[in-house]
């Protein structure tokens, strides 16, 4: 198994990619700790894990708040004694285009999508450092490295500052044998895409740009987040990894 004693902190862990990179660390035999605000289905898929063989708990987590970083890594410290991989994937599109947006909508976009990564990796690092290293994981996403017609720009702005952050993360506490890269997908077939892309000019259109002709799997996602958390990408560091079919190459 290429997590096995490996301890996971996974953020929006209870449905999408969440969901499909937890699925696919416990069946590599890390212990998940799944982080969400939905607990009914976090608790469920932290049952399903366990009784399929895995090491799974549900942790409720608002990322937007600090005390609750503190008191999730705690309770990951306290049973666990270690954090290995932080997977900070907790996110929202609030899909109103920039002439449009509330200050509200603005506040919530940064909050969710940089403020908790941030949080996140702040309260991470202490935990890592006493372990000997960690590898941080954030889900950003092709916005978070071009200017992406389909998509309103508080959702590229707040991507594109998660691209940036990983690499300074990584230059900064490599030292320390603390890695940090970015993941970044195009289009995924989630439930909530899928409902979205029930329109087929819609559709058509987020394929049509794909070079490889089809939307990238949560399992295409989850696996580049089993190999950079795995001890085969001990030497990728800083790195923002395309999931993408070639969109982001022409």
């Amino acid at each position: 198994m290429r997590l096995a004693g490996k301890v996971a902190l996974i953020t929006g862990a209870a449905q999408g990619i969440g969901e499909a990179v937890a699925r696919r660390f416990a069946a590599e035999g890390a212990t998940v700790f799944l982080a969400d605000q939905k607990a009914a289905e976090g608790e469920a898929l932290a049952v399903e894990l366990a009784a399929g063989g895995g090491t799974a708990r549900f942790l409720a987590l608002d990322v937007r708040l600090e005390a609750q970083w503190v008191e999730a890594l705690a309770t990951v410290a306290k049973e666990a004694g270690r954090l290995d991989v932080l997977v900070s994937n907790a996110g929202l599109n609030i899909r109103e285009p920039i002439e449009r947006m509330s200050e509200a909508s603005l506040d919530t976009m940064l909050a969710v999508n940089v403020k908790g990564p941030f949080l996140g990796i702040k309260h991470a690092i202490p935990l890592m450092r006493r372990g000997g290293g960690g590898t941080i994981l954030l889900t950003s996403s092709i916005c978070g490295l071009v200017g992406h017609r389909y998509t309103t720009e508080a959702y590229v702005m707040v991507k594109g500052a998660l691209t940036l952050l990983a690499k300074s993360i990584a230059v900064r506490f490599a030292k320390e044998n603390i890695r940090c890269n970015s993941v970044h997908p195009s289009t995924v077939e989630t439930e909530q895409v899928r409902e979205m892309m029930r329109d087929p000019e819609r559709r058509a259109e987020r394929v049509g740009e794909v070079p490889l002709g089809r939307l990238a799997s949560v399992d295409d996602v989850a696996s580049a987040f089993v190999y950079l958390a795995s001890d085969e990408a001990t030497f990728v560091n800083g790195v923002a990894f395309p999931i993408d079919g070639g969109l982001t190459a022409g």
